[in-house]
């Protein structure tokens, strides 16, 4: 970091990405005018880091975000000139392949000396599956040897503590794996103010200040605009927002001048509510954060204060996401329009289940969706006062067997020609399902550390 450990005054983090595959240039903006000490780029799902160790069983070198070269291209050069440290999850399945990539990539910049930090040990994949009649699947009680298909991946959360080490050992990019996602806003907190690991109150602050960026552009007015209800200004130009942390950990959110969205009070509220089961006792691998008394107060134009959290001591155990491989999903739509368009399509549907009948496709659950009629809520859905001009119909089978999930989907495909007049072509996907489970386990079952690969001079 370009400060001193224990500094006195505000830290400045940017929230760069809220997801695998969020927008580049507002976090090279960041990068280039925000004054930053810190740029973070959260990028992990429950689904992405399973779909990650996918990836990497058929390429061992990947399993990392797609994206890290062209993020790290466009920003590393301003974060390097102006002392900021960056931050990231992009690591995925594979840390420290995409630490050697990013190594490679600041060479090839001139971007020399430079240590980039791989946290590593959030694998427990081995331990799992060691201890399948042990653990305890959180969503259902009953042991991880009832999941319903082999376990691919199993990531558990780590907290700030590896990134604080790799910071104070001079990391100028830290490059994790699955780290909870607030942790990487905490962890350049607890390493530029030294708050101690047992400084629950401080931490919940901390920590509550991070939830409230770590969605990126949720808090500038992403996912809020409603038209003649709640407006966001020029919601395609979007400010990613920029966290003003002080030693006390009380924060203040703003954004770049210039940019899009909106910075205000409740805005604010609607992305701390988000994801919080319970908010008198929300569980990080950190500290356990109380957010009750915690009060949002506008402190200018797109500027809000946080403050207020109350903290507890962090929980003994940690969160595992599991991946479990459920079989497949063959999807096929097709579109029908003009008169008659739906008795069109209800025809099309009676088709497709005799040819599932006739040709014996094992489907473990069938969907058949009316998109623009019933698709989202069914029953409940508003009956039209005309008769709609158009349908899209859309059918989503699950099967065991790819090609039972396969058949489905080339089933719909031979409605052009062999079913109902008039259609469009159709469009059909079949992939494969990952389930996505929890456990949790012992702290010292995960085994956190650090790798450095050196950019040398």
């Amino acid at each position: 970091m370009r400060v001193a450990t224990r500094r006195s005054r505000a830290l400045r983090i940017g929230a760069g990405a809220s997801y695998a595959g969020d927008r580049i240039e507002p976090a090279t903006e960041l990068a280039a005018r925000g004054e930053l000490d810190a740029l973070v780029y959260e990028t992990l799902a429950e689904r992405t880091i399973a779909q990650a160790q996918l990836e990497r069983l058929h390429d061992p070198d990947g399993g990392y975000n797609a994206l890290l070269e062209a993020r790290l291209r466009a920003a590393l050069p301003h974060c390097r000139r102006h002392g900021t440290t960056v931050i990231t999850s992009m690591g995925a399945a594979n840390p420290l392949g995409a630490a050697r990539h990013a190594a490679a990539l600041a060479g090839e910049l001139g971007l020399a000396p430079m240590r980039v930090a791989a946290v590593l040990g959030d694998d427990v994949l081995d331990y799992c599956e060691a201890r399948r009649d042990l653990l305890e699947v959180s969503e259902t009680g009953a042991p991880l040897a009832s999941l319903p298909g082999p376990m691919v991946s199993a990531n558990a959360y780590l907290g700030a503590a590896p990134i604080v080490s790799a910071l104070a050992q001079g990391a100028d990019l830290v490059i994790t794996g699955r780290v909870a996602d607030c942790s990487l806003f905490l962890a350049p907190m607890i390493h530029a103010f030294g708050w101690r690991d047992d400084d629950w109150d401080t931490l919940a602050r901390g920590q509550a200040a991070a939830d409230m960026v770590e969605c990126g552009a949720n808090a500038s007015g992403g996912f809020y605009a409603d038209p003649g209800y709640k407006e966001v200004p020029e919601l395609w130009n979007l400010g990613y927002p920029i966290l003003e942390v002080e030693p006390d950990g009380i924060a203040t959110v703003s954004k770049l001048p210039g940019t899009g969205g909106v910075i205000d009070v409740p805005i604010c509220t609607e992305q701390l509510l988000y994801e919080i089961h319970d908010p008198s006792a929300y569980v990080t691998p950190d500290v356990v954060v109380d957010f009750t008394a915690v009060d949002l107060e506008r402190a200018g134009p797109d500027r809000v204060r946080i403050s207020g959290a109350r903290g507890r001591p962090r929980p003994d155990r940690l969160k595992v996401s599991i991946g479990v491989r459920e079989g497949w999903i063959g999807e096929a739509e097709i579109t029908y329009a003009g008169l008659g368009c739906v008795e069109r399509a209800r025809l099309a549907e009676r088709v497709v289940r005799e040819r599932i009948r006739i040709s014996g496709i094992a489907l473990q659950e069938l969907r058949v969706d009316y998109i623009g009629l019933d698709s989202l809520h069914g029953a409940a859905s508003l009956r039209p006062a005309q008769p709609p001009y158009e349908v899209r119909l859309r059918f989503a089978g699950r099967a065991a067997a790819r090609r039972d999930a396969t058949r489905l989907a080339d089933e719909v495909e031979t409605l052009v020609g062999k079913g109902p007049c008039a259609s469009s072509l159709p469009r059909k996907h079949v992939r494969e399902v990952l389930g996505i489970w929890s456990c949790l386990v012992p702290r010292d079952a995960v085994h956190e550390r650090v790798q450095f690969v050196e950019v040398p001079a």
